[in-house]
């Protein structure tokens, strides 16, 4: 492991962030979702919570493998128009339908809770 590179097993967020109350967080690396993460506030641990929490947020994460923000914004317009070419075969790809704007805090909460830690 080179020198740099920290193990999560091993180092708080604190320690990694090294003080910093904003950083860049890539995920999927292929279609390039970047992400600015603001630490707005901080509160002492929860020693009886071993799993994260998550306290609010906003709008449906996009598909996995969408293609990356363009992709996303493709898929958008062809769900959106029952008259774009792609629109049957995106809502089929997805599912039956996708609304954007759902955010379903205890769907992420249940998630969380089948991590491995």
């Amino acid at each position: 492991m080179p020198d740099d590179v920290l193990s999560e097993k091993r180092v708080t967020l604190k320690k990694a962030l090294g003080g910093t109350r904003k950083f860049d967080y890539l995920y999927d690396f292929g279609d390039g979702w970047q992400h600015t993460i603001k630490i707005r506030k901080t509160m002492p641990g929860d020693p009886g919570l071993k799993l994260p929490l998550c306290t609010g947020g906003e709008n449906a994460c996009p598909p996995e493998d969408v293609g990356g923000p363009c992709g996303y914004e493709e898929f958008l317009e062809a769900i959106r128009d029952p008259r774009h070419e792609e629109h049957e075969a995106m809502l089929a790809w997805c599912g039956g339908e996708f609304d954007p704007g759902y955010f379903d805090l205890a769907a992420v909460d249940l998630r969380f809770s089948t991590m491995k830690i």
